[in-house]
């Protein structure tokens, strides 16, 4: 998973220091997640998204997958 915390705080003008002072935690976790080298929790993308009041959906990138080689899952019948 690879997330958008970073741009999502730029575009609501705040900083990884807004989010510790929020969250209470250390500024490195942080800034790891902002950085993409870790991933929060879902539980911690959901309150990061409500402190920047988002959609949850805003804080992943996008995925699209029309033009994808994998080959889609069709139930098997039985």
């Amino acid at each position: 998973m690879i997330n958008r915390i970073g741009e999502v705080l730029k575009e609501k003008g705040a900083g990884n220091k807004d989010l510790v002072d929020f969250l209470k935690m250390e500024k490195e976790t942080v800034s790891r997640w902002v950085n993409n080298k870790h991933q929060p929790t879902v539980a911690t993308l959901n309150k990061i998204a409500e402190f920047l009041r988002v959609d949850i959906r805003e804080l992943l990138h996008p995925s699209d997958w029309r033009n994808s080689k994998v080959e889609e899952f069709k139930p098997k019948n039985k």
